[in-house]
């Protein structure tokens, strides 16, 4: 069997996940990195994006928004804003979303905060991302 490390993802509602895995894709700030057993003490923030591990040849998808990540070699905590779990996500929601996001961008307004409005469409586009990484 091959070496392990313990999985956790949380946020501020919930524990997302919590599993031995045996490796761990994190969308990190400065780019995707990846985590295995005895990896170095390390810390970075999250994008918005999908988390992915694999165990026991199968591999499975986080959707996370924000937030960090610290490894110890031992485990790999994922402290994220927001989290789901790819069977969790609702397509139809983040695609209502994305619409919504869309729309409020094209709004010539100065009562818009085009800022968040960005970042809510790129958080309704990594989550239908997320869903389509397992098939939909």
């Amino acid at each position: 069997m091959a070496s392990t490390i313990k999985l956790e993802i949380v946020t501020p509602d919930r524990v997302v996940l919590s599993e031995e895995v045996e490796y761990v894709g994190v969308p990190g700030v400065m780019g995707q990195f990846g985590v295995l057993k005895n990896h170095i003490p390390y810390l970075s923030a999250l994008s918005i994006g999908s988390l992915y591990y694999k165990k026991g040849g199968d591999t499975k998808y986080v959707f996370v928004s924000g937030g960090f990540a610290e490894v110890d070699g031992e485990s790999i905590t994922i402290l994220a804003e927001s989290a789901e779990r790819a069977e969790e996500i609702d397509v139809e929601r983040a695609k209502k979303a994305k619409e919504r996001a869309e729309r409020r961008l094209k709004e010539q307004s100065e009562e818009i905060d085009y800022a968040r409005a960005r970042a809510a469409l790129m958080r309704a586009i990594e989550r239908i991302k997320t869903k389509e990484r397992v098939g939909m």
